[in-house]
């Protein structure tokens, strides 16, 4: 279905919202994000707030077909080529080994399980990390599907945030935790990220 340029503005302001109060824990490290096709949420706006932040921000590239992703840092005015999909990935800036990954789900169902393009790079590079990233979705509702059929190696999401609010991925699969809101008392999320302050650095 076709969605409005101020639906997606919208949606995405308010996800930007729900990142910024439930993930504080994120200034500070190293995230890795994907640049937009299409509809999807633009993490871009929330990059830039992490960097003001101290974080240190990456987007991924494509070094060869059917082999791990790497990732190069990105900052506002980064020298960025045109890849697959004519996606922009960083041509020269040093490489980044992520603690926490935005992920854009096309799909997503409530085991946390993400539809992507098909191509498989997301799980294998995350199969392939020595300490692998806490993975944070990013989707709409409107892509929630029954199931994506995973297969054995496909790798889920640790929370999933939507317009609708944010989702932590338990044993039972993803429980809702609610839309946050400036001023509320520390949520579920605050041992897991506000993860990030537990995070070891190498």
């Amino acid at each position: 279905m076709a969605l409005a340029p101020e639906t997606v503005d919208g949606w995405r302001r308010r996800m930007d919202r729900y990142l910024e109060l439930s993930f504080p824990g994120l200034a500070g490290k190293r995230v890795a994000f994907c640049w937009p096709i299409k509809h999807e949420y633009d993490a871009r706006h929330f990059a830039r707030t992490l960097r003001a932040r101290g974080a240190l921000t990456a987007l991924p590239v494509v070094v060869a077909p059917k082999s791990p992703l790497i990732f190069r840092e990105w900052h506002p005015g980064v020298d960025l080529a045109s890849g697959a999909l004519d996606i922009p990935y960083p041509v020269s800036s040093p490489e980044v080994v992520p603690e926490a990954v935005l992920l854009p789900m096309n799909g997503w169902d409530s085991m946390g399980y993400r539809l992507g393009y098909g191509a498989g790079f997301f799980d294998r590079t995350l199969a392939s990390l020595a300490r692998k990233p806490v993975v944070i979705g990013t989707a709409y509702e409107q892509a929630r599907l029954e199931t994506i059929y995973p297969q054995p190696w496909d790798i889920p999401v640790d929370y999933l945030v939507t317009e609708r609010g944010v989702y932590r991925r338990d044993p039972q699969g993803l429980a809702f935790l609610g839309a946050p809101q400036a001023g509320d008392a520390p949520s579920p999320l605050a041992s897991p990220v506000c993860y990030a302050g537990e995070i070891k650095r190498d």
